[in-house]
């Protein structure tokens, strides 16, 4: 995928460009402070977009990262770049050249990357999707209906891998806390409904080269893996990262306090002829598999062979028909443990390739609640649930996103039931970044009156630049389930270049109760408060961020006192931003539970009693330069924990060798002594990749939970082709530690998929 570029084309085609690049690339030389004046002042409205023209080419570049084609002589070039990061609103330290052509089948964006120290670029790990900001990297997205809210997203790396994901919403979670703010891992793990859903897999290619003058990036997308209406008009930005500076700049510039998801800062894209061609492909997979499972008694080894697959139809251009037969999800990879000291359920990504296409346009819900939640259909208990077969159509009509879901499963050896699962959600884009819309999510069970049911409305609105008002309000059915079934939620969202918050309420009715969705707890009320305060002072320090928040539960419960504080919390914290990419975190927080009825502590043998608990406690969080060969990261709480006191450390260190190769090692440990007994819990993690090229792979994951019983072994060997197809070699070992003993389950699968074009290919 990556090739050594020749420096006598480049230079024939840009040398007067490289020759000024110096004078526009340098900072100033009077420039200190990190808070530059910037393009404009966040309360004013963004200033007239960029044109960015794509031009029609009679011969196609050869996507081999070498940008010597005769299509780019003609294009017009996107430079300038602006900073976001470090300096706001400057030049861009390096000059980068962005020229777009295409034929009648796909788009295609060569993108020279120029760097005075080309020695000191950063590759990063050479695999799919993997976490472009640890490297330098190059970002581009196509907001293709135009709407300022959702978007395509492609990219790479200088080791020349894939990177790709969907945006809705600009990118927006549900509250602060739970995937709307700085908690970039929750926002990635909530899929579509965090705002960006990293786990979608797009079927295009590019490869990538480099030289002593830079790297270079040439991209195919082909316009069948989009989705677009009618208006010839994109928006479109580029975002170049550079990873030893911490620099982040943009062709059409961002401002700090936001980022390339914010659409309404993107520039304009025209000149494309817009194809439509009914296009159909199917996605059959083969599957052999052995296994055993140890726990439930089995004696031998089970042998199985199984095939099913997909099928894809574009309806329009906007729309999409996608149906799914025997499906299976053997290649996902399995979830990082995680330890649960608390009363509620944990989030779990969705990773399975058939529920991530337009996922963004069936989330509904936020603050912790998901509406509908696609891991409930198909998975139970962290088991798999055989789903027989469904369709989706997802996309855009008559101007209205829609989502149309319909999804059957088996009945298993366990006793879980057959089920119907059936999503309709509809949403509307409007101006001021505003939206409305609805959603019926459905469960219809085998058996005679077991059905769930939500229904659910919802909105935001754009109130200038830097405020956002978003609410929700839904209600449920379901069997033997009256009144009190009820829930809202309506949050006002403060962001500028100085100052973050919130203020957050929520209602949950105790019988509140979406079977399709995700929600830890119900009966209650929620406030919410939140500030912060973003200092940029220069020297050491890119950023420091003085922060206060407040939260509680206030139960509504029958037979709990009204009112009754469930949980707390006060945090006062400073985040602390050295400009080499290192970061701590220096906080306490005042903490309380309520429970009225008695807690046990899952695997433990500790029940703590009703009551109300609360202390303070300590915490540090801290990161090196997470690029670097050898980096780490970790945390540290200790205080008051329920009737007691509790000590935790975590932390992990990964070590890289170049693109090729990275492992880390995870560890969770905590330490609790209460009134009602005292326990230690410990997670630890190996994780392993050697990466051949950006799409061969050989990966493990060994896990140990003490609070799970169980140690565990995943490792997963990847063939792809396009689009996560591809030869999948998949083992599973999980064995017991103390109560368990002995093997619990093993299973060795051997998966082919592969895309087939069979309609406008």
């Amino acid at each position: 995928m990556s090739s050594q570029g020749t420096q006598g084309p480049r230079r024939r085609l840009f040398g007067f460009g490289t020759a000024c690049s110096i004078a526009l690339a340098l900072p100033s030389a009077g420039l200190h402070a990190q808070d530059g004046p910037g393009p404009h002042e966040p309360e004013e409205e963004p200033p007239a977009p960029l044109e960015a023209l794509a031009v029609r080419t009679g011969q196609s570049p050869v996507v081999d990262g070498v940008l010597d084609d005769a299509a780019w002589d003609g294009a017009p070039v996107m430079t300038d770049f602006v900073q976001r990061e470090p300096f706001d609103g400057q030049p861009a330290s390096e000059r980068t050249e962005v020229r777009m052509v295409f034929d009648d089948e796909a788009i295609y964006i060569g993108v020279w990357a120029w760097d005075e120290d080309a020695d000191a670029i950063i590759p990063g790990d050479r695999i799919r999707d993997t976490e472009v900001s640890e490297s330098d990297a190059i970002l581009l997205a196509f907001d293709t209906y135009h709407d300022y809210q959702n978007a395509f997203v492609f990219g790479t790396t200088p080791a020349g891998i894939e990177y790709d994901g969907q945006v809705a919403n600009e990118g927006r979670g549900g509250g602060f806390f739970l995937g709307g703010g700085f908690n970039t891992q929750r926002r990635m793990q909530s899929g579509a409904g965090g705002g960006f859903n990293k786990n979608w897999d797009g079927s295009w290619n590019v490869a990538t080269g480099r030289d002593g003058e830079g790297w270079y990036a040439e991209f195919r997308i082909p316009f069948n893996t989009l989705r677009y209406g009618n208006d010839p008009t994109w928006g479109f930005n580029v975002s170049r990262q550079i990873r030893r500076r911490n620099e982040e700049s943009f062709w059409s510039a961002v401002p700090r306090e936001f980022n390339l998801y914010r659409l309404n800062y993107a520039g304009h894209l025209t000149g494309l002829e817009l194809p439509f061609r009914r296009f159909g492909s199917v996605t059959p997979y083969m599957l052999g598999s052995t296994a055993r499972d140890y726990a439930g008694g089995q004696t031998s080894f089970d042998r199985n062979y199984e095939f099913g697959g997909e099928a894809k139809l574009q309806i329009t251009q906007g729309l999409t028909l996608d149906a799914t037969y025997n499906t299976d999800f053997a290649q996902v990879e399995v979830d990082d443990q995680q330890v649960n000291l608390t009363r509620f359920s944990l989030l779990f990504p969705e990773k399975r390739p058939f529920f991530l296409e337009n996922a963004g346009f069936f989330a509904v819900g936020g603050g912790g609640a998901d509406l509908f939640f696609s891991r409930r259909i198909g998975i139970e208990d962290g088991r798999q649930v055989p789903i027989a077969g469904g369709g989706r159509v997802s996309g855009r009509v008559a101007g209205f996103n829609v989502g149309l879901l319909q999804i059957a499963t088996e009945a298993t050896d366990t006793g879980q039931n057959a089920n119907a699962f059936s999503v309709a959600r509809v949403a509307r884009e409007l101006p001021n970044r505003s939206r409305i819309g609805a959603a019926f999510i459905n469960r219809d069970g085998a058996a005679s009156g077991d059905y769930n049911r939500t229904y659910a409305v919802d909105g935001q609105l754009g109130l200038g630049e830097a405020w956002t008002m978003t609410a929700w309000g839904a209600q449920t059915v379901t069997p033997g389930l009256t009144g009190a079934d009820q829930a809202f939620d309506a949050t006002f969202g403060l962001t500028t270049r100085k100052w973050r918050g919130n203020v957050q309420y929520q209602h949950f009715g105790e019988n509140f109760n979406p079977e399709a969705g995700f929600l830890r707890r119900t009966g209650h009320n929620y406030y919410q408060v939140f500030l912060m305060h973003n200092v940029h002072p220069g020297g050491i320090f890119r950023e420091i961020r003085p922060h206060v928040s407040y939260f509680t539960f206030r139960s509504d419960k029958t037979g709990v006192e009204r009112g009754f504080e469930e949980s707390a919390r006060l945090h006062i914290d400073t985040h602390w931003e050295f400009n080499d990419g290192m970061e701590a975190h220096t906080g306490v927080n005042w903490v309380r539970e309520g429970l009225y009825e008695p807690f046990p502590i899952f695997g433990t043998d500790v029940t703590v009693p009703t009551g109300t608990y609360d202390g303070w406690e300590g915490q540090i969080r801290f990161w090196t330069d997470e690029s670097a060969k050898v980096s780490f990261n970790s945390g540290a709480n200790a205080g008051s924990f329920l009737s007691g006191a509790r000590r935790s450390v975590n932390g992990t260190l990964t070590v890289r060798s170049g693109s090729s190769f990275s492992t880390s090692l995870r560890l969770d440990h905590n330490d609790v002594t209460l009134e009602h007994g005292d326990f230690v819990t410990t997670l630890a993690g190996v994780n392993f990749g050697y990466f051949f090229t950006p799409r061969i792979y050989l990966q493990s994951l060994v896990q140990y939970s003490t609070q799970l019983d169980t140690f565990s072994a995943n490792v997963r060997f990847g063939w792809l082709n396009t689009a996560g197809t591809g030869l999948f070699i998949v083992y599973n070992d999980i064995q017991g530690i103390e109560d368990l003993h002995g093997p619990q389950g093993r299973s060795l699968i051997v998966k082919l998929s592969r895309q087939l074009n069979v309609l406008g290919g």
